[in-house]
């Protein structure tokens, strides 16, 4: 059954009426349930969205053992990962003036990026955790963490952020141009975010554009950018870009290869057994890691990462 509002449901990001549908898509991952998802292109904003986009039913979607609540061991690519998350932060943190700086993490579980922010800089006097998941408020307080628990679109405070991390989240919002004028709202005027989102003009995206691909991570990805399409949000919702670079998208390989073996029945992928917890995930991870390094200075991958600043005139085109 594909579940769908209407022939043409309307663009997230501007209410566009004229769109057409782009592929039909299930939960390859965790197998949350066996329907299937229309996935539709808005032409003029150059985007991807789900139809219907189950924001009231997040306790159904995410499933207890989603990965960001029940983490796996730690493999070479994760190492990888943090490592290079480490050599980031440290340089975004020394490009930002101030003897004492805040840092906000939007989806920040339990603190653990926070953790290594605070160990990159002595600068780093107050962080600040918003996140949708119960379970990690007592983690996170008991790292130092300040706690707001709820959607960053109702959080609060009159404080200002020199850094804020927004990675792998603006995906997961039903209007990411509300979470991006958000995050300029709250930044300091030297201040920085880091935004970390699929690019669906990618390869993986192409050839496995009829077959669930696993950067639509279905249904918990509601809107889809490439490089073009988020930059002009971006501008239009008060911030600028400083710096854009793609990187790997093991995670989206590793997935959609791994269901492609289990529709030939060579491997079993389950509610029980998700993908990101089989045996073969860190081997598949690790060598289409190695594939996407190799050929990055050569072609877009389907992880984009962008920093961030404030605009300077400030102005806020929301809806040009």
């Amino acid at each position: 059954m594909v579940m769908t509002d209407s022939p043409s449901p309307a663009c997230p990001i501007k209410g566009c009426t004229d769109t057409s549908w782009y592929a039909d898509a299930c939960d390859i991952e965790y197998h949350t349930s066996e329907r299937t998802y229309a996935i539709h292109k808005c032409g003029r904003c150059d985007v991807l969205f789900i139809a219907p986009m189950l924001w009231d039913r997040l306790g159904e979607i995410y499933p207890k053992n989603y990965y960001s609540y029940a983490p796996a061991k730690k493999g070479l690519v994760q190492r990888l990962k943090e490592a290079l998350d480490r050599r980031l932060f440290e340089k975004l943190l020394a490009s930002i003036p101030g003897e004492k700086l805040s840092v906000l993490d939007i989806g920040g579980g339990s603190g653990w990026l926070l953790d290594q922010v605070k160990a990159c800089s002595p600068r780093v006097s107050f962080t600040q955790c918003v996140d949708l998941d119960e379970g990690a408020q007592a983690e996170a307080v008991a790292r130092g963490h300040a706690y707001h628990l709820g959607a960053i679109e109702e959080f609060e405070t009159d404080r200002r952020f020199d850094l804020i991390l927004a990675l792998n989240l603006i995906e997961h919002v039903r209007d990411p141009a509300h979470v991006l004028r958000r995050i300029a709202e709250l930044l300091t005027p030297h201040g920085r975010a880091l935004l970390k989102t699929p690019n669906f003009d990618a390869l993986d995206a192409r050839l496995f554009r009829h077959r669930s691909w696993a950067g639509y991570h279905t249904p918990r990805h509601f809107v889809l950018f490439n490089r073009e399409s988020f930059i002009d949000l971006a501008e239009r919702n008060g911030l600028a870009v400083t710096t854009f670079s793609y990187t790997q998208g093991a995670p989206f390989w590793s997935v959609s290869v791994l269901d492609a073996m289990r529709r030939l029945g060579l491997v079993e992928i389950s509610a029980q057994r998700p993908a990101i917890y089989h045996p073969l995930t860190p081997l598949l991870q690790a060598g289409f890691a190695a594939f996407d390094f190799a050929r990055a200075p050569f072609a877009p991958l389907s992880q984009m990462v962008f920093t961030l600043g404030r605009r300077a005139d400030r102005r806020m085109q929301e809806g040009s």
